[in-house]
């Protein structure tokens, strides 16, 4: 007789009567896991930047959600070995991953926002770290279950144990492998961040969608997931990561960064983050531009730019610094290295930047091994905010970059992030070329956090003025004049950075920690005075 205080057994789905159905579970969740971990990566950066410690945080958020999720899978198994409380997870797992591209971006501002006036130290740290809490950890927590809920449902015997979950572990591996090189190679290129969270949470979504169908029960939970899911498709496809900006006449993704252009009226800016400034500004009407790459231009000067002179810049990003040489120096061939081709195009489209400038998408440093070719200015603008290539910054780099000038070549760098802490990223960087030249000057550039170096195994200080007046156009004789009162030698404190050791992000992060708490100390004052009304309307 039939005991109605038993729970109602469950007609088990048709697709479990093979264990192909759980094994291809395993595989498209392994897929999913790491096609969000380098999704969050490409969600964070535009706001944290891609440095290794933000790349940190990512990685160990989601291990620990990973790790939670395993022990709560295994205990939910064990207790309740039923497949459909895995497959509601996936479901549930797929609509919140959905929901990132959209609710993502504000949270993170929202974070972010909350940080800036409670946190003195360790913004980006703390930011990153809570973005990633509320984001990310909850769907990897769930995509956590499914291993050891899968290995409870396969394995039949102990006899046969090792190899079911041998097997499950090669299937999630070989997921794994594809969801790394998928997002980064095809999906993220060609249709961008969103779309790909879209893509691999739908996934999840079908693995769910057709359990259940094939169980023909949770008709309604499915609606509604669906329904979600198509919500979230439409907010999230065309979501902007600047969504409060106006004036973008382009906004997309490259395979390394996120890339905005931005018409100012006078200027037209690139950035590859929408929290840490530009990375390049060209005036439409041409002439000096009023920041660091004038400054720049004393490096031609000095070398005596002219006829058959030729200048490098890597880094060159939109190109604004080879179009002024091609203004002011005329008779010089400048070219450039810059390892991300989609800025290339850009500053074609949006920057002129002369279709005969050639531009080499490479690796600064890898381009300066492999050609044989001398310089007479070698300029190194390769740093953006705290996403430092360290292997630009490090003593080899610097003897590479020195056996590539000419006699009497100067090679500059433009290092963005000034400080007047002790032992910051531009004390280090300026310790490592000095121990490379002999002679090295700095000028603060007025009105930024731009600092300009100068480098030469002759004393290029005191040929500044002879040469500023070797420059035809008065408005960058002007300038260089006015440029040579901030000229500074520049005294070694010993400081290195080698290939082996060079922690620029840290250092880095230190300066932009400053830079923020100085920018943010006139709202904090008007929080403290007046509190969250009058930081509002000081806001709005």
């Amino acid at each position: 007789m039939e005991d109605k205080n038993q729970p109602r057994q469950k007609t088990p789905s048709p697709l479990l009567r093979s264990k192909l159905y759980l094994y291809l579970t395993e595989f498209f969740a392994g897929v999913s896991v790491m096609a969000v971990e380098l999704g969050a990566s490409r969600l964070l950066a535009p706001y944290f930047s891609s440095s290794q410690i933000v790349w940190t945080i990512i990685i160990g958020t989601i291990m620990i959600a990973m790790a939670l999720g395993n022990l709560y899978g295994g205990r939910s198994a064990d207790r309740d070995p039923d497949p459909d409380r895995l497959y509601r997870r996936l479901l549930l797992a797929a609509v919140w991953i959905a929901g990132i591209p959209f609710l993502g971006r504000y949270l993170i501002v929202a974070v972010s926002g909350l940080l800036v006036v409670t946190v003195n130290e360790g913004f980006i740290i703390w930011a990153g770290f809570l973005s990633c809490i509320v984001i990310f950890v909850f769907p990897l927590f769930l995509l956590g279950t499914t291993t050891p809920s899968l290995a409870r449902y396969t394995v039949d015997s102990l006899d046969d144990s090792g190899k079911t979950v041998g097997r499950l572990g090669a299937f999630n591996t070989v997921g794994s492998i594809l969801g790394t090189f998928l997002p980064t190679f095809v999906t993220i290129p060609a249709v961008g961040t969103s779309v790909t969270f879209l893509l691999f949470s739908g996934m999840l979504a079908l693995l769910g969608v057709v359990y259940f169908a094939s169980a023909r029960r949770g008709w309604l939970r499915l609606l509604i997931s669906l329904l979600l899911f198509a919500l979230f498709s439409v907010l999230g496809a065309g979501s902007s990561f600047a969504f409060w900006e106006s004036g973008l006449v382009y906004e997309g993704e490259s395979v390394y960064n996120y890339l905005l252009v931005k018409d100012e009226g006078r200027d037209i800016a690139l950035s590859t983050n929408v929290l840490f400034g530009v990375q390049s500004v060209m005036q439409k009407e041409g002439g000096l531009t009023g920041r660091y790459y004038d400054y720049a231009l004393a490096a031609p000067a000095l070398a005596r730019a002219g006829e058959g002179s030729a200048i490098l810049v890597l880094g060159m990003g939109t190109g604004t610094f080879a179009t002024q040489c091609r203004e002011y120096f005329p008779g010089a061939a400048v070219s450039g290295v810059e390892i991300d081709g989609k800025i290339t195009e850009l500053a074609r489209i949006y920057f002129r930047l002369d279709a005969d400038i050639p531009v080499t998408e490479y690796d600064g440093r890898a381009y300066l091994a492999a050609v044989e070719d001398s310089y007479d200015v070698i300029l190194v603008d390769a740093y953006q905010d705290i996403t430092i290539p360290f292997q630009m910054s490090s003593v080899e780099f610097f003897r590479l970059a020195e056996r590539h000038l000419k006699p009497g070549g100067v090679l500059a760098v433009n290092m963005n992030m000034h400080s007047d802490k002790p032992d910051n990223i531009n004390d280090y960087l300026s310790d490592t070329i000095a121990a490379v030249f002999p002679y090295v000057y700095t000028a603060d550039v007025p009105g930024t956090t731009n600092r300009e170096l100068f480098a030469a195994a002759w004393d290029i200080g005191a040929d500044f003025s002879a040469a500023a007046e070797t420059v035809a156009r008065s408005d960058l004789r002007e300038l260089l004049a006015r440029e040579e009162a901030r000229l500074q030698r520049y005294a070694s404190g010993g400081r290195l950075l080698t290939d082996d050791r060079a922690p620029v992000e840290k250092l880095g992060m230190d300066v932009i920690d400053g830079l923020i708490q100085r920018e943010l100390a006139y709202y904090k004052e008007i929080l403290r005075a007046e509190g969250l009304r009058g930081l509002i309307d000081a806001l709005a």
